[in-house]
């Protein structure tokens, strides 16, 4: 469940720190009854885009086997010997 926070309690800045560290998750913030902003800890946040990141790359794999724009694993060594003269 999401955890939800109106705009005034802001005002507790170590608390609401405590509260975004302790759940793990975006806090949204409610002004007037409606979402105004969401809050994390830089550990979820990076954590978000980690996953991002990697959702992005599992995606352009799919879409490269659809394409089938695919090397098979010896030409893909060789490709990275002869590129790096190793």
């Amino acid at each position: 469940m999401p955890c939800i926070v109106p705009i005034k309690d802001l005002k507790n800045t170590a608390e609401i720190s405590e509260l975004c560290h302790k759940e793990n998750a975006p806090v949204f913030i409610t002004k007037n009854g409606y979402g105004d902003m969401v809050i994390m800890s830089i550990e979820t946040y990076e954590s978000s885009c980690f996953m991002q990141d990697v959702y992005g790359k599992i995606e352009e794999a799919e879409d490269d086997i659809q394409n089938n724009r695919l090397v098979d694993a010896k030409s893909a060594i060789q490709n990275s010997k002869d590129k790096y003269e190793l």
